[in-house]
């Protein structure tokens, strides 16, 4: 059976982005494809879907089907989910995590002049946007916070230098809401992640300080 095949079904069945590991997987121990033929078979992929609704996408996880932007205001009609509105604290704080990773909730705290909502933080963790990627080595060693891969899967990013700048980031989220409690909203693409990936993730986009130390993970730079 033609490789290209084998990925391009695959892709569309998948419910999560799929590594070029994993679709090396998809063949026996002894039968694998070289990792260069699976990226060879999506980049003609890639070509193929050029001119369709439905693009070969690169994630941070892998890559994925999904159906074009443009085409976002007549596909989200068939999403039962309202848009998402969240708190100006929820942005703010999901902001500076973002922008300024690895990051302490006393150093949020620090930056927006006033105390961190404990539901905010359990938000983002439960959306697993961000995560503890290792404690300051400060009195009490607090949390460092980082975003994840999951994050990045979620906005259609590959990694954090491909972050618009923050008031666009802002802007994608939506409209600022008036209770504390962020409503859910599914991302129009052809898939969206249910999972954690499961590969190891690398550094986040800015190292912690000489007074850190960092015993999980965090996004890729790049």
């Amino acid at each position: 059976m033609d490789l290209k095949a084998i990925v391009e079904a695959a892709l569309f069945v998948a419910q999560k982005p799929l590594s070029v590991a994993e679709l090396q997987a998809l063949y026996p121990e002894d039968g694998q494809p070289e990792a260069a033929e699976v990226r060879v078979a999506l980049a003609e992929l890639a070509e193929e879907f050029k001119s369709r609704p439905i693009e070969l996408k690169q994630v941070a996880s892998g890559y994925r089907f999904q159906v074009r932007e443009a085409l976002s205001p007549w596909i989200s009609r068939l999403f039962e989910e309202r848009p998402a509105r969240y708190t100006k604290a929820f942005l703010e704080t999901l902001a500076i995590i973002v922008y300024r990773q690895p990051v302490t909730r006393g150093e949020i705290e620090e930056i927006r002049g006033v105390a961190v909502s404990t539901q905010i933080i359990r938000n983002l963790l439960e959306r697993e946007w961000v995560q503890v990627v290792g404690h300051k080595e400060v009195p009490g060693r607090p949390g460092l916070y980082a975003t994840t891969r999951h994050f990045l899967d979620y906005f259609n990013l590959k990694g954090l230098d491909e972050l618009p700048p923050l008031q666009t980031f802002i802007d994608r989220l939506g409209p600022v809401a008036d209770t504390d409690m962020p409503v859910p909203v599914t991302p129009v693409t052809h898939h969206e992640p249910t999972e954690t990936p499961k590969e190891p993730e690398n550094e986040p986009i800015r190292p912690p300080d000489a007074t850190a130390t960092t015993t999980g993970e965090s996004t890729h730079l790049g």
